[in-house]
């Protein structure tokens, strides 16, 4: 199973060996599999969608050397975030990784107040997520298209890149205790797959809107995507913190 960087340069500092784990929003089972690797006793990848908690199932398993360990490990759970299916005080360690920039300010509190309750004495969490895009940056205007598609279809964001100097504000002020924040990707290289998928969504989203106004969103995007090619830019940080016991 091969772990990207940005995962392991974030895990790096965590005691996860024989840690109880909770990774908030599983996405291809990245967090998953660097845990898993790193000796968790018990990954438990939450997810509201049932192609990413099943592609995490079949990610970690690839290895057949692995996969008896992997199956008494790991859970992968399909539920919403903001109705964590474990127990109260029952994980030692928490990660979000690019989870924040999809949750809106009400859905990230009511995610935080989850993180609390399952959250054992001394538990780490481990926030890894994007500072806003600069001005210039192509990729930001493809985001705001998303957004617009989003909120016309939904009433809500697709995206909130959040400043890490907000997020640790958020969380501190939640009780959990700051320990260090450090930078694992700059600039981060947005890829053809990354502009195409997020093109996608636009369509998908526009879908739900005015015929005129939908096809021209997903025609601005589509444009967009084809314009930008690759982009390299913005930060992506890892913020840490700790319960007190």
């Amino acid at each position: 199973m091969e772990v990207p960087r940005t995962v392991t340069a974030a895990l790096e500092d965590r005691p996860v060996p024989g840690a109880r784990c909770l990774e908030a929003g599983a996405g291809v089972g990245n967090t998953t599999a660097g845990l898993l690797d790193a000796g968790a006793s018990a990954v438990y990848a939450v997810t509201n969608d049932r192609e990413h908690a099943a592609t995490t199932r079949e990610r970690v398993s690839a290895d057949g050397r692995r996969e008896t360990d992997v199956a008494d490990r790991l859970a992968a759970v399909e539920a919403d975030l903001r109705a964590i299916p474990l127990s109260d005080a029952s994980v030692d360690l928490i990660t979000a990784h690019g989870l924040c920039n999809v949750l809106d300010p009400a859905a990230l509190s009511a995610v935080a107040d989850e993180f609390r309750r399952v959250a054992a004495p001394g538990c780490h969490l481990v926030v890894d997520d994007y500072d806003p895009l600069p001005e210039d940056a192509g990729v930001r205007e493809l985001f705001a298209m998303e957004n617009a598609a989003s909120e016309m279809a939904s009433g809500g964001p697709a995206l909130t890149f959040y400043p890490a100097s907000f997020l640790r504000r958020f969380f501190a002020g939640d009780g959990w205790q700051f320990d260090r924040e450090r930078t694992l990707l700059e600039p981060v290289p947005w890829t053809t797959s990354h502009l195409s998928a997020h093109a996608q969504e636009v369509t998908s989203f526009a879908a739900e809107c005015a015929d005129d106004v939908g096809r021209s969103l997903t025609t601005r995007a589509d444009q967009l995507a084809t314009e930008i090619g690759t982009e390299s830019a913005g930060r992506m940080y890892s913020l840490a913190f700790r319960l007190p016991e």
